[in-house]
């Protein structure tokens, strides 16, 4: 093995850690909403420096080893997708992170309704990030395309939020708050998805040389 490939293979195995990084903050978001788990929420809280510093540390790795081994063709889109991926799962780790300061507000009050819908986003999204480190710990174009195909059902589940808790809103004002608050939640959900999906765009054009 050449030491552009033990760096490779480190980076990959660095970059589905970060992933799962995110997947467990989506755990304890979820939890932190759907179960009332505050130290859930403080715990997912707490823990987001920790993806915050995995990005700094891969974005400095990534460009050392393009400055030092200097990798061509399909080496160099790998480093590239990840290093462009890295800013995308930050971003998801953070929405997580909001998801879970929003569920302690939210526990303050009874609940305006079930969350199943936001339920189903959640599952979504651990499916999402589990078939994208599928994708990159093994080079797997078809997951990385079944993980960018998730974010459809996130997108039809946040309209169909939407609509839900304007309906409340315009026919109780006094929901008015909580509705505004779970629309926030909602809107973290489905932004969420999208730096996934933006996630495995870089994969496949990684694995492909071509834009999806």
């Amino acid at each position: 093995m050449t030491l552009l490939d033990a760096d490779l293979q480190d980076i990959n195995a660095s970059l589905v850690r970060m992933l799962s990084q995110v997947r467990e903050a989506c755990d304890l978001a979820r939890q932190a909403l759907i179960a009332n788990d505050l130290g859930a929420a403080r715990t997912c809280i707490e823990n987001d420096h920790r993806i915050d510093e995995a990005q700094a540390e891969l974005e400095l790795r990534i460009l050392t080893v393009i400055a030092r081994r200097q990798p061509a063709a399909r080496d160099l889109r790998f480093l590239g997708a990840a290093y462009q991926s890295l800013a995308d799962i930050e971003r998801a780790g953070d929405y997580a992170e909001h998801v879970a300061r929003a569920a302690v507000a939210l526990a303050e009050r009874p609940p305006l309704k079930k969350y199943l819908d936001m339920q189903r986003i959640l599952e979504v999204l651990g499916a999402m990030i589990d078939t994208s480190m599928k994708a990159v710990a093994e080079a797997d174009l078809d997951a990385a395309r079944r993980a960018h195909a998730m974010d459809r059902e996130i997108d039809d589940l946040y309209e169909q939020i939407q609509r839900e808790l304007l309906t409340y809103m315009i026919e109780d004002p006094e929901t008015i708050g909580r509705a505004t608050q779970l629309l926030a939640v909602a809107r973290y959900l489905e932004r969420l998805g999208d730096h996934l999906e933006n996630v495995d765009e870089h994969i496949m054009f990684w694995l492909t040389g071509e834009r999806p």
